[in-house]
């Protein structure tokens, strides 16, 4: 007798087999599919074709899907494959997938838990790194598809009221990341775009990175300490003039002028960081 599955329960069947870490015949065996359909009835719900068995017709589906999810998560974690090799990153999307499948009909949500699971993975080499190295280009596949938005125009800076600059507040842009590293991964994400195989020290070393959009293009700014913590303040809204009395209390060993203070901050503004200067 034929065997009838409802299309749900054949959906979740084929789904089973296919994200199953094994072999396609360790899939359909595996308890989850064999809830749904039992190996020996595939055969009834996957016809042979002239030249493969059921099984040989989804394994065809069943091996490319690691391969889709490594494509997909190489597009945005390019310099992790590279650090990691073929062979390391493929294993670490395979327990990755398993741990994390795909729940959106678009993979650009594939690997926003990608750097936690490397953070926790047992058995990957210079983890620390990596993870670190997995945040940056996490980050700049988020400013990537961040919306767009209207950068604060030189009008509104020149309309600001001399008198007023100490109590305003500025508005960061969505795309826009800012990020503090135990690494120096931008140095090494940026070798690796530039195929340059003299790749810089992977050893500790703080770094800070300013991570934006302008004019449909990703910017990777290297920042000082105090650089970092002047924008990480303007950032989250507090006054300009709290934001430099406190990057020149905080500032270690040669501690910034105001004057570079200022420049910095031009220059955030002049990249378009911000979309929106006010006062109060």
């Amino acid at each position: 007798m034929a065997l009838e599955v409802p299309l749900d329960r054949l959906q979740r069947w084929l789904q089973a087999v296919v994200v199953h870490p094994g072999s396609t015949g360790e899939a359909v065996a595996a308890p989850a599919a064999r809830a749904l359909v039992p190996r020996r009835r595939v055969g009834d719900v996957i016809l042979p074709s002239a030249t493969l068995r059921p099984e040989e017709r989804l394994a065809v589906y069943h091996d490319m899907y690691v391969l889709r999810m490594e494509e997909a998560l190489e597009s945005d974690y390019p310099a992790l494959k590279h650090f990691l090799g073929d062979q390391g990153f493929r294993a670490l999307v395979t327990g990755y997938v398993q741990a994390h499948p795909s729940r959106s009909y678009s993979l650009n949500f594939l690997g926003r838990h990608l750097p936690d699971y490397v953070r926790k993975v047992p058995g990957l080499r210079r983890r620390a790194f990596c993870h670190d190295l997995a945040r940056l280009e996490q980050a700049v596949a988020e400013v990537f598809d961040a919306p767009e938005e209207r950068a604060v125009a030189a009008g509104e800076i020149a309309a600001v009221p001399a008198g007023a600059w100490e109590r305003v507040r500025l508005r960061p842009v969505a795309a826009f990341r800012l990020l503090a590293f135990a690494h120096p991964v931008n140095a090494y994400l940026q070798s690796v775009r530039d195929e340059d195989h003299a790749h810089p020290s992977q050893r500790r070393q703080a770094a800070w990175v300013a991570v934006y959009r302008r004019r449909y293009t990703v910017w990777r700014q290297d920042l000082t300490r105090a650089g970092y913590g002047l924008l990480r303040d303007l950032a989250t809204g507090k006054r300009l003039g709290s934001a430099v009395s406190a990057a020149l209390r905080r500032g270690r060993g040669q501690r910034p002028s105001e004057a570079e203070l200022f420049a910095w901050f031009r220059g955030w503004v002049g990249a378009g960081m911000f979309r929106a200067v006010q006062i109060g």
